[in-house]
């Protein structure tokens, strides 16, 4: 039977510090990891762009209520059989499609501006969460003015009235591109502001050159 060759440290002695051991922590728990700590950051952006989706989503009611406030009414007349336009040459319709284009574009701005003061940062969540909130609340709008605006079965409301008797067309869009305008809007005042206030990344080196890190000394020689 031989003696280890190597003898064990005193009980009292702790081993050196190893340098790339990860730190202990109680009951055996390791170190957080910095995705985990990432995976929490990006939950909360897309629950802020979650509300404010909805958020923008609702103003569309406003945006419906003021269209049909607004927008020029089409005149309509019948003459018992059918129903024709009072003024053939009148451009109420096109007012119709210009007043919604125009309250979406101020709609757009003011949502831009909001989002932005509410969250500098910006970040994708937040400029999908705006987007799909400016389109739905777009559409929300269209539908909302129409169903607020005058009736829209036009054969009945011409037997309503009565023969001769001037009523208003219902509220139409002629151009369904002119719901892109708010989210088009909301997304180039959004974008604009961040690009020109948002937070910008530290640089990794100062710009003076002199402050550079500089490699080792060569060697002078003999």
């Amino acid at each position: 039977m031989t003696a280890p060759l190597t003898p064990s440290p005193p009980p009292d002695e702790q081993p050196p510090h190893d340098p790339w051991q990860s730190p202990a922590y109680p009951g055996g728990a390791t170190a957080p990891h910095g995705h985990e700590r990432d995976g929490d950051g990006l939950r909360a952006e897309v629950v802020q762009a979650a509300v404010i989706m909805v958020a923008v989503a609702v103003a569309g009611v406003l945006l419906g209520a003021l269209w049909m406030w607004l927008a020029p009414r089409v005149p309509l007349v019948s003459d018992g059989k059918a129903v024709y336009l009072k003024d053939t040459e009148g451009e109420q319709a096109i007012g119709t499609d210009g007043t919604f284009t125009l309250l979406s574009l101020g709609f757009g701005l003011v949502s831009g501006v909001v989002v932005f003061l509410l969250r500098r940062r910006g970040g994708i969540p937040l400029v999908a969460g705006l987007a799909v909130g400016s389109l739905l609340g777009a559409l929300l709008a269209w539908r909302v003015g129409i169903f607020l605006g005058p009736e829209t079965d036009v054969v009945a409301h011409a037997k309503s009235v009565g023969k001769g008797v001037v009523f208003d067309a219902p509220l139409e869009l002629k151009a369904m591109g002119t719901v892109l305008a708010w989210p088009v809007a909301a997304l180039a005042v959004h974008l604009g502001l961040t690009g020109l206030f948002g937070p910008r990344d530290p640089e990794p080196y100062p710009r003076d050159p002199e402050s550079y890190p500089r490699g080792p000394e060569p060697y002078p020689g003999p």
